[in-house]
C-alpha cells in the first residue's frame, strides 16, 4: 500500500518525463536482453535442427551441473541435463576465453570497429517494431504508459529499419577490408554487391503494403491487419468469411511481396543459399577469416540478430504482429496483461520464421555467384516494380480501398 501511495503522489515529487524516462530504459533492457538470448537459443536451435534433418543428436548433454554433488553424504543431487538447453552458456565462454589474437599485418582500427558495426544496427532496428499493442495502459498505481509495446513508436517505422539496417554492410566492408588478406576482401566485395542488389528489392516489396494500408506506422500497420485480416493470410480476422471481397483481391500483390520480401531477406543476412560472402568451400571464412574470440562472436551474433529482425518485419508487415483473430484478445488491449500475452503471441509467430531461416540453410545448396546476381537484378528487382504497378491499378478500381 506504502508503494501505491508513493507512485500516486510522484507526479507531485518529480517531473513528468521522469517515469517516461524510465518506463523507456526498462522497455529497452528488456528488449536487448531477450534480443542477446534469442540469438544465443536461436544458435542452439540452428544445432539441434541440422542435427534432426542429418539424422544426428546434436548438442543434448549441457544443463545444470549437479549431477554427482554429495550433500553432506546423505543427499546427491541428480543430474539435470535439460535436453541440452544450457549448452549456450559454454559456447559463449568459450568466445569470451579464447585469446584475443589481432594479426599484425591489419589496420588495426578498422579491424576492431567493424565487428561493433556490424553487430549495433541489427539492435538499434528493433526499437521501432511494436511486440505488443500501442494503446495506453493504465498500470494499477495511476501511472499512463504511452505506447507500451514498443519503445520508439515513430511514424516512419519501416524506413528506419531500413536506413539503419543498410549501415551493417560497412562494417562487412571494414572487415573485408581491414584484414589485408584476399579472401576476407573478396568476401566483403561479395556482400557490398549483394546487399546493394538484394536491399533495392526488399524496399521496393513492402510499398504495396503501404499503398493498402495507407500509413507507415508500423503498428497501424497491426491494427490494419487486426480488422481486415492478416496482409498474406485475410481470412485471419473475427468473422471469415470476409464481407469486404477486396482483401481477397489485393492478397494477390501481398503474397509476391511477402515473397520478395523473404526471399530479399535471406540475402539481406547472409544466409544459405545467398551466403556468397563467407562461403567456406571458396573464401575460407570470407570477411571474418582473420577474426577470433569476441571479434568473431560479434559477426556471429550480428548475423543472427539481424535474422531475428527480419522475422520480426515479417511477422509485423505480414502476420498481423501480436494480433490474433478473436474478439475478446482485442479487449485485453488497455490492460496490463496485453504486455505479457502479447509479446508471447509475436514471439511464437517470430520463431517460425527463424525455423524457416534453418530449415532452407540445412536443405537448399548455394547459389553460384552469377546466379546469385542474376536472380536479385533480373527476377526479383523487375517483379517488385510490377507488383507496385498491379497495387496502384487495384487501388484505382472504384470501391476496392
Amino acid at each position: 500500500m506504502t508503494s501505491l501511495l508513493f507512485f500516486a503522489a510522484m507526479p507531485a515529487i518529480v517531473p513528468m518525463w521522469v517515469p517516461d524516462v524510465i518506463t523507456s530504459a526498462i522497455k529497452i533492457f528488456i528488449v536487448v536482453n531477450v534480443i542477446l538470448g534469442l540469438v544465443s537459443y536461436t544458435v542452439m536451435a540452428e544445432r539441434r535442427i541440422s542435427a534432426a534433418i542429418q539424422d544426428r543428436i546434436g548438442p543434448n548433454r549441457v544443463g545444470i551441473p549437479l549431477g554427482g554433488v554429495s550433500i553432506f553424504g546423505l543427499f546427491t543431487m541428480p543430474a539435470w541435463r535439460l535436453h541440452g538447453l544450457g549448452q549456450p552458456l559454454p559456447d559463449a565462454l568459450k568466445f569470451m576465453l579464447k585469446e584475443e589474437f589481432t594479426p599484425a599485418h591489419v589496420n588495426k582500427v578498422y579491424f576492431w570497429l567493424a565487428p561493433a558495426m556490424a553487430m549495433v544496427p541489427a539492435l538499434l532496428t528493433i526499437c521501432v517494431i511494436p511486440f505488443a499493442s500501442t494503446h495506453p495502459i493504465t498500470l494499477p498505481w495511476g501511472y499512463v504508459m504511452q505506447s507500451p509495446g514498443v519503445i520508439a513508436d515513430v511514424g516512419i517505422g519501416v524506413l528506419l529499419v531500413f536506413a539503419i539496417s543498410s549501415l551493417s554492410v560497412y562494417g562487412i566492408v571494414l572487415a573485408g577490408w581491414a584484414s589485408n588478406s584476399k579472401y576476407p576482401f573478396l568476401g566483403g566485395i561479395r556482400s557490398s554487391a549483394q546487399m546493394i542488389s538484394y536491399e533495392v528489392s526488399m524496399g521496393l516489396s513492402v510499398i504495396p503494403v503501404f499503398l493498402v494500408m495507407g500509413d507507415l506506422h508500423l503498428s497501424e500497420v497491426i491494427n490494419y491487419q487486426y480488422a481486415n485480416g492478416w496482409t498474406v493470410v485475410p481470412f485471419a480476422v473475427w468473422g471469415w468469411p470476409l464481407h469486404n471481397w477486396q482483401s481477397y483481391i489485393l492478397w494477390i500483390p501481398m503474397l509476391i511481396s511477402f515473397t520478395v520480401f523473404l526471399i530479399s531477406a535471406f540475402a539481406e543476412t547472409n544466409r544459405l543459399p545467398f551466403d556468397l560472402p563467407e562461403s567456406e568451400t571458396e573464401l575460407v571464412g570470407g570477411y571474418h577469416t582473420e577474426y577470433s574470440a569476441m571479434k568473431f562472436a560479434l559477426f556471429f551474433l550480428g548475423e543472427y540478430a539481424a535474422m531475428i529482425v527480419a522475422s520480426c518485419l515479417m511477422v509485423t508487415l505480414f502476420f498481423g504482429g501480436w494480433s490474433l483473430p478473436f474478439p475478446s484478445y482485442l479487449a485485453l488491449e488497455s490492460s496490463a496483461w496485453s504486455l505479457l500475452l502479447f509479446p508471447i503471441v509475436f514471439l511464437i509467430k517470430m520463431c517460425f520464421f527463424i525455423v524457416l531461416f534453418i530449415w532452407v540453410r540445412w536443405t537448399l545448396p548455394r547459389f553460384r555467384y552469377d546466379q546469385l546476381m542474376g536472380l536479385g537484378w533480373k527476377c526479383i528487382l523487375p517483379i517488385s516494380l510490377a507488383n507496385i504497378v498491379l497495387t496502384g491499378i487495384l487501388l484505382a478500381i472504384p470501391g476496392m480501398h
